[in-house]
């Protein structure tokens, strides 16, 4: 099975890919590999750029996130500009790699200063989540699992308010992606970590 993880640093410095790539593997019982196809600091315009990439690689699975820097104020990027790239954005993935499934993800909850910066995040997020579930495509949110952890660890776990450290975000994001991912559950005898 081959995942293509198409992001922004939340996916390029994330840590959980690699995670997930060891997690997934031991469920099903058969090789996954991850690939990133991502960049610190990118948008959605970024990725409209990137769909031929993705799509060579002829994945099976493609995850997907770019609702965070599309927010950030400095990038005057509108809510309806970042839904009409994603919507793009979906549709040329769709279009190249027809039978890979496709999931768009909310990562984790923005705070301080960045958050500060991002005061429509839930309106992108929202965007996104609208153009993939409009499509049949899967939506898996990360932040709820992430808002159940008590205040000082989040913060510990997310020392700049915005990118999680990446074991952490492995040990939030790994075992919700593998139940989202594993539809039919891990082969017996292993467990979802």
């Amino acid at each position: 099975m081959k995942i293509v993880a198409l992001g922004t640093s939340l996916t390029s410095r994330g840590g959980w890919p690699e995670m997930l790539e060891k997690a997934l593997s031991a469920c099903l019982q058969e090789t996954v590999t991850v690939k990133t196809v991502a960049l610190a600091g990118s948008t959605s315009d970024w990725a409209l750029g990137q769909i031929d990439r993705v799509t060579a690689e002829k994945p099976d699975i493609v995850l997907v996130e770019f609702y965070a820097n599309d927010a950030a104020i400095n990038r005057w990027m509108s809510v309806s500009a970042s839904r009409s790239n994603i919507a793009a954005i979906l549709d040329g993935l769709h279009a190249g790699a027809p039978h890979a499934r496709i999931v768009v993800m909310a990562m984790n909850p923005v705070s301080g200063l960045r958050g500060w910066m991002r005061p429509f995040l839930s309106s992108y997020i929202d965007a996104h989540r609208e153009e993939a579930e409009s499509r049949g495509m899967g939506f898996v949110d990360f932040r709820s699992a992430w808002e159940a952890l008590p205040e000082a660890d989040r913060d510990r776990a997310i020392p700049d308010g915005l990118h999680p450290r990446p074991e952490k975000a492995g040990e939030v994001m790994t075992p919700i992606l593998v139940r989202h991912l594993a539809e039919n559950g891990c082969k017996p005898g292993k467990t979802t970590p």
